[in-house]
């Protein structure tokens, strides 16, 4: 009897506190709405790209945008660092470029006669590297240091990087010859890799509207970065349950052992599957997701609906898979499909 009445109290404690963030985060999230409006001014549609680049804000996690060129990337992460008032710097990655381009260099100083730091673009709090592929793999590595360690090595000197620090990169999937495939270790660095689409055709009119007016709408800064670490603050007391966890470590094993799963036919399909940065990068983008909703808990839908972003560039396919057409994206529904939510 004593044990029974222990579990009723620590379950009616447990949904109190629940309910009790649940008020915290719709509360605090509030500014969400405010900057998707703002971004709604200059940029038509594209509310999944918005919300990946504010689920990557949310989490510290990097980036990969890839589609076709004129579908709004730059002037989506442009706008979103003015209203934050965060620094931003763009840099184009090309064939040419050396790592000292990226990341800074020593610099004699004729006056004194001692080496100085000019330190490169990558010193800012979102970094647009464009075309990341265009690059060969020293730039590449360059900037992996960056992105995983959050630092930067020049000369015998390490400079820490100024939170938040994000990288988001793009790629064009139409001209690939010539370029330089990402290694593995560096995709997996990237949280998301979000596929960008084309506008539909009441998006598209708006968007000649817009662009042929006579005054064209600015952004406004409304928000600082201070408000952006504490909300990263935030997303963290999102409450993940254990059996959302198990769900979620379920996905990730079904691309490793699909036969474990009733999926038996994609053993020929899959060369790899997900790697443990795809659990923790799944569980803290569903977490982001669930803040931009407005809730405290993290449900079932949250996971799925951020699977695929986080999962797509983390399966790796056979020979077999290509040649009938299999790609990452039909997988992972397949594996959504299958295993059991909680």
């Amino acid at each position: 009897m004593l044990l029974v009445f222990l579990l009723l109290f620590f379950k009616q404690t447990k949904m109190t506190d629940i309910r009790e963030l649940n008020r915290k985060i719709e509360e605090e999230s509030g500014f969400i709405n405010t900057i998707t409006e703002e971004i709604s001014r200059v940029i038509v549609g594209q509310n999944h790209m918005v919300n990946s680049l504010l689920t990557g804000l949310l989490t510290g996690g990097h980036i990969l945008l890839e589609g076709v060129p004129g579908l709004a990337k730059t002037l989506a992460v442009t706008s979103l660092a003015k209203i934050i008032n965060a620094k931003f710097s763009r840099i184009q990655f090309t064939p040419d470029l050396l790592p000292a381009d990226l990341l800074g260099t020593m610099i004699y100083n004729h006056k004194t006669g001692d080496f100085v730091t000019r330190k490169g673009p990558v010193f800012a709090n979102f970094v647009l590297a464009d075309e990341i592929n265009r690059s060969p793999a020293k730039v590449q590595s360059a900037l992996l240091e960056a992105m995983q360690e959050k630092q930067v090595t020049i000369g015998e000197t390490t400079y820490k990087l100024e939170e938040p620090f994000l990288v988001l990169a793009t790629q064009n999937p139409i001209e690939q010859e010539g370029t330089y495939p990402l290694p593995e270790a560096q995709v997996d660095r990237f949280m998301l890799k979000v596929i960008i689409s084309y506008p539909s055709k009441s998006e598209e009119q708006i968007i000649i509207r817009q662009n042929i007016a006579k005054n064209y709408p600015e952004i406004n800064t409304l928000l600082s970065v201070d408000d952006i670490l504490r909300a990263k603050n935030l997303v963290k007391e999102v409450y993940l349950d254990e059996k959302i966890e198990k769900y979620i470590v379920d996905i990730v094993f079904a691309s490793r052992t699909p036969e474990n799963y009733g999926l038996k036919d994609f053993e020929n399909y899959i060369s790899f599957g997900a790697s443990p940065r795809a659990g923790i990068n799944l569980a803290l983008a569903a977490k982001a997701y669930a803040f931009i909703q407005h809730r405290g808990a993290v449900f079932p839908e949250d996971v799925r609906a951020v699977c695929k972003d986080v999962m797509r560039h983390r399966i790796g396919l056979t020979y077999e898979a290509e040649a009938e057409n299999i790609t990452s994206e039909y997988i992972i529904t397949e594996i959504l499909n299958s295993v059991e939510v909680p």
